[in-house]
């Protein structure tokens, strides 16, 4: 899971946003602070570039080795375009066939309102934290709809007050959305869920003013205890 934040990637601009949700896979380059060489290499598969050029890597390694043959390939474009669909769409995608087999719909509405009932409590403790008492809070989380490598997931808190725009995310407020998944409902099991609905983004929402003043009151205790 990679949380979107100002503070977390040295392309913070990317954030910038005029409406909600804001949508990075496909549209944006994320540069994440810190990253692990195993998030690089999967952020380098979500490139669609580099995808088709390691398709095309039976086609180029002949006309490197011989001339005689450079010409009757690069004369094949046709040939390049259906080994680029077989990986694009048979490889790394789901046909629907597939997606059926994933699970039930019963099991994905399960598991995206587990995500959904995680999400608002995470908002409301970010909410409480930063005593904010109007305005709405909105938890992205949207993954890669690439299938068969390892599930991508971005994670950024949103809102619409004053205006559209990421929210920044001190270091408590990360550490309290880096709760949203773990053994129970894990990065992959929303995948699972995402991919068997054909969606790949979950948008919740909820209102500041809403928040109770039992959260409020945790999260001043907590503040405190940390502070002691």
């Amino acid at each position: 899971m990679i949380i979107l934040s100002p503070e977390t990637i040295t392309n913070a601009g990317a954030l910038e946003t005029r409406s909600l949700p804001k949508k990075i896979i496909g549209r944006v380059q994320i540069l994440p602070r810190g990253a692990s060489l195993g998030t690089w290499a999967r952020l380098l598969v979500e490139m669609q570039f580099l995808r088709y050029m390691v398709a095309l890597v039976p086609f180029l390694i002949p006309i490197l080795v011989s001339r005689e043959l450079a010409l009757p390939i690069t004369q094949a474009p046709l040939a390049m375009i259906l080994v680029i669909g077989v990986i694009e769409l048979k490889v790394l995608r789901l046909s629907d066939a597939a997606r059926a087999r994933l699970m039930d719909d019963a099991e994905a509405d399960r598991i995206l309102d587990a995500f959904a009932f995680r999400a608002k409590g995470v908002l409301r403790r970010i909410a409480a934290r930063r005593g904010l008492a109007e305005g709405e809070l909105r938890l992205v989380a949207e993954q890669s709809e690439l299938a068969r490598v390892p599930p991508l997931t971005f994670v950024s808190v949103q809102s619409a007050t004053p205006s559209t725009h990421v929210v920044p995310l001190e270091k408590a407020d990360r550490e309290i959305l880096s709760e949203l998944f773990d053994a129970e409902l894990s990065e992959r099991d929303l995948h699972r869920a995402q991919l068997r609905k054909e969606q790949h983004i979950q948008d919740v929402a909820i209102e500041a003013t809403g928040v109770s003043a039992h959260a409020r009151l945790a999260a001043w205790m907590d503040a405190q205890a940390a502070e002691a």
